[in-house]
């Protein structure tokens, strides 16, 4: 106030020297702001203190939560090899010099458009299915365990606590699952890969896949046409008492040359003993009824040219069969080559099938392997363990953000209190604030009179 007093003359003659005011230049907003917050320190200081204690408070009631981690690498597909192999010889044919970086970059490019590694989106797009949290909520009752009254809530809030990410460089996915529960956490994470994998073998349709679907159900059709070919070939060689007709000739040739020779030395030895002893000696006798057993063998073994009698279905022989009697072992002689024809049709259907039969077992089994081969399996590069750690909330860091944001709007509220009580009561603006703020009361007051009529 001393300064407004302060005259300055501006010419000799006091008399007709006129004074007149300095003002000084207004404090910054900031001093005027800050003198406010000084002038009330200590009820600013109050709430920072309750600010803080509420804050811990608060940090500490919030439920720890527990992340597992899982690094998987996506499935190499069916043409892996020979992209490698591909992208190898891209990368050495520009190589030396500063070509190697175009070199590596072609091979890069070559493996990327021959397919070197599935899509990691696919994955992580399946991981995210309905199928995959449908089977987790079931497996592990969340419904139950997140408190929610249906399962599109409860796949929502797993789908928030889960974090699946990949590098685009390497094409490795990082799975993170977060949960209150830290061994649920980690068996949260190593079912989303057990469900991973299911789900594609399931959803697999590979080429090896058909295959063997194909040369299986093959194997199945000739199995059986086997098994029915040995049935009947056996039933036939059952019947006709052909077991191997090839060797049964030789040998019936050979049985009926030795009892031809042996027929011809008795009828030269009984000739012999007849002009020596006579007709009535007992040996004479004895070579005649070797003589007649011997015809009677040849006539036996020779059999009768009539015609094979029809087969019966699953080998029942009827009434009549290529031999008299039953103590004849091997079908006659004449009735081998009737069933020869028969039996190397059968024969060689029998071998036909087993010779496809082989060969398609082979290929059943390359299937398998090559089918194995071809079923996308999840890499596991880092398997999902029990946290040992909580990585949320962390209470020091929310206590102080939480204490500078009550003491920081509460300073802010002083300040524009402090301004506002400043504003003329003429101003238009207030005005307008003192209007409402009646309006509101009077409406505050009308319906408290309601209730109380109540």
């Amino acid at each position: 106030m001393a300064l407004e007093r302060e005259q300055v003359v501006l010419e000799p003659d006091f008399r007709t020297a006129q004074p007149f005011p300095i003002n000084p230049e207004p404090a910054p907003n900031w001093v005027a702001n800050a003198a406010v917050l000084w002038d009330r320190r200590r009820t600013l200081a109050r709430v920072a203190i309750i600010s803080a204690v509420v804050s811990l408070i608060i940090a500490f009631i919030i439920p720890k939560r527990y992340e597992s981690t899982a690094r998987i690498m996506p499935p190499d597909s069916s043409g892996s090899g020979g992209t490698a192999m591909l992208a190898a010889l891209a990368g050495r044919s520009l190589g030396g010099g500063g070509s190697d970086a175009l070199g590596g970059g072609l091979g890069a490019l070559a493996a990327n458009l021959l397919g070197a590694h599935a899509s990691s989106a696919l994955y992580i797009d399946l991981l995210k299915s309905g199928t995959v949290t449908g089977a987790l909520i079931d497996r592990f009752d969340l419904q139950h365990a997140y408190h929610k009254k249906y399962r599109v809530d409860t796949a929502k809030y797993l789908l928030r606590h889960t974090s699946i990410v990949d590098d685009k460089k390497s094409g490795v996915i990082t799975l993170k699952v977060t949960d209150t529960d830290r061994r649920r956490a980690r068996d949260l994470a190593q079912a989303y890969l057990d469900q991973l994998n299911l789900l594609l073998n399931r959803t697999s349709t590979s080429s090896a896949h058909r295959e063997r679907v194909f040369v299986e159900q093959r194997l199945t059709q000739v199995k059986d046409k086997l098994e029915q070919a040995q049935r009947e070939l056996s039933n036939f060689a059952s019947t006709n008492d052909a077991i191997d007709i090839r060797e049964q000739t030789r040998a019936m040739v050979d049985a009926g040359a030795r009892l031809e020779a042996e027929l011809i030395a008795t009828q030269g030895e009984i000739e012999s003993l007849r002009q020596i002893y006579g007709d009535g000696n007992v040996r004479v006798r004895a070579a005649q009824a070797r003589i007649a057993d011997l015809k009677r063998e040849l006539a036996k073994m020779g059999g009768t040219s009539a015609q094979l009698p029809a087969a019966q279905p699953d080998g029942a022989k009827t009434g009549t069969s290529t031999t008299d009697s039953a103590d004849n072992l091997y079908p006659p002689l004449r009735q081998l080559p009737r069933l020869a024809v028969p039996y190397a049709d059968l024969y060689r259907t029998v071998r036909v099938q087993e010779v496809v039969f082989e060969l398609l077992t082979q290929q059943y089994e390359m299937a398998r392997i090559q089918e194995a081969k071809d079923i996308p399996v999840v890499n596991v590069i880092d398997s999902p363990g029990i946290p040992e750690k909580k990585s949320f909330p962390p209470r020091a860091l929310l206590a102080l953000l939480l204490t500078i944001l009550v003491t920081g709007a509460t300073g802010t509220g002083m300040i524009f209190a402090y301004r506002w009580s400043r504003v003329d009561a003429s101003d238009p603006r207030k005005q307008l604030a003192q209007e409402i703020e009646a309006d509101l009361r009077e409406l505050r007051i009308r319906m408290r009179s309601r209730r109380a009529l109540r």
